[in-house]
């Protein structure tokens, strides 16, 4: 597998369809319309000088010095003619950069699909899989179950028994593609958005349900799983995804590790820090990008002059952009970047183009700074819908099957529902513990105070009887 090789294909190819406001992919403005005009203008005007010297040799030397600044003044005047022309050029770039949508842009880089949004399979020259039916209806049924969690926990946050939730809606292939690319002694540093992956490493949901409902601070031991609890800090998990597969090199061990992060985060300094380490230090580590073209409200082009994917050709190691809607795309690209690291090849950089089909959280309204037809033109990409008329086309699924399915995905309602509900209040005090392994005085004084404002409660419920 070549895979610095297609990166390097592609990356110049590409470039040139990404939308990067009028440069290339390594920064260098590209020439405008005038800078054609003033060099064939120039050539245009040395001609008449060129001319104006041979004519000197023969004709009297007044007649050569006028003829000589008659020259220089036609080169002059194409050199003014043409700034003239450039003005504009520079402000259209900008203009355009505004007016448009990054997730609907059609003049995107080339991406890895192996399954295309109609439900047609296709190759790919680098990437492929080969799976038996059941494991395509495996990775069907994953996508289904883990989108049913989703919906409920959202509902169950309208509904006041969670804080606040963060909807993986529209990203299940990503998630589920290269969480099941992973081995069990592989370790995965999660955002607060990878639900789908905690599914493929057989962490309970219910789990995940604990810390936005605040009865814990994770609710899963990382090390049972090895995947790590939720990161609520952005982007602050890539760069522990470096260390701990520094620390996986110097044990020796051929596990891999695989970072989770979105385009947002990738403006964090963290995530160039671990860029940094991860190359040096050749880590094997997979850097993971689910690109959902939305910061909360910020678009992805205001924050990248170039693909993502693009960026790791800077720190040294090769990236490459896949289809994240394409679960099978998914599978192949990040199977085959774990094994590059398991090889002692060095990181590498798996931008995941996808899109967020709901709100960045319970807490965001999308409507207020994206259009509705956006949304449209993505969910034609529907990466479940595209799966299922696959597994239909090839008579590897019948209408039993999604039945069955679709009854799991109700129990998975329910189980959710009860067990939100059912959810223990944590200890109060419990705030105060293991923050000092020997104990400290002055959490000792704040939790005695704490202790004073909870019982004043008690108190006024007595005296109002």
């Amino acid at each position: 597998m070549t895979v610095e090789s297609t990166a390097a294909r592609s990356s110049t190819a590409t470039a040139r369809r990404s939308g990067t406001g009028g440069k290339s992919a390594t920064g260098t403005a590209a020439p405008a319309e005038g800078g054609t005009a003033s060099k064939t203008a120039a050539k245009k005007t040395s001609a008449k000088t060129a001319a104006g010297k041979t004519s000197a040799k023969t004709a009297a030397s007044k007649t050569a010095a006028s003829k000589t600044a008659a020259g220089k003044t036609a080169a002059k005047t194409p050199a003014k003619k043409t700034s003239a022309k450039k003005a504009p050029a520079k402000k259209a770039p900008a203009k355009a950069t505004r007016a448009r949508k990054s997730a609907a842009q059609p003049d995107q880089p080339e991406l890895v699909q192996l399954l295309t949004p109609e439900g047609e399979r296709v190759s790919h020259p680098d990437y492929d899989v080969d799976l038996s039916a059941e494991e395509l209806r495996g990775l069907y049924r994953d996508m289904v179950l883990t989108r049913r969690f989703d919906a409920e926990a959202v509902t169950l946050q309208r509904q006041g028994e969670l804080g606040l939730w963060p909807s993986l809606l529209g990203q299940e292939a990503a998630q589920i593609g290269s969480g099941r690319a992973l081995r069990p002694d592989d370790y995965a540093f999660p955002t607060y958005r990878e639900h789908g992956v905690a599914w493929t490493r057989d962490v309970d949901p219910t789990l995940l349900l604990g810390m936005f409902r605040g009865v814990n601070n994770g609710g899963w031991d990382p090390n049972s799983n090895n995947f790590h609890l939720y990161t609520i800090v952005i982007g602050s998990q890539v760069l522990h995804a470096a260390g701990y597969a520094m620390g996986v090199q110097k044990d020796g061990a051929d596990s891999s590790v695989i970072a989770y992060f979105g385009d947002g985060a990738s403006s964090q300094g963290d995530v160039a820090e671990a860029f940094t380490f991860a190359a040096v230090y050749n880590a094997p580590v997979v850097f993971f990008c689910q690109n959902n073209q939305w910061a909360i409200s910020e678009p992805t082009e205001r924050q990248s002059r170039v693909p993502i994917y693009q960026r790791a050709q800077g720190f040294g190691f090769p990236g490459v952009r896949v289809d994240g809607n394409d679960v099978l795309a998914c599978l192949a690209v990040t199977r085959a970047a774990v094994e590059r690291t398991r090889s002692g090849e060095g990181p590498m950089l798996v931008e995941a183009f996808t899109y967020r089909m709901g709100a960045h959280t319970t807490s965001d309204d999308p409507t207020r700074y994206r259009r509705d037809e956006e949304r449209e033109a993505w969910e034609a990409k529907d990466p479940i819908q595209r799966l299922r008329a696959y597994l239909e086309k090839e008579g590897l699924a019948d209408a039993a099957y999604f039945e069955a399915v679709e009854g799991e995905s109700d129990e998975m309602g329910k189980h959710v529902r009860e067990a939100i509900r059912t959810m223990p209040d944590p200890d109060t005090m419990a705030i105060f513990e293991n923050i000092y392994a020997d104990g400290h005085a002055l959490v000792d004084e704040e939790r005695a105070q704490f202790a004073d404002y909870l019982a004043s409660f008690a108190d006024s419920a007595e005296e109002a009887r």
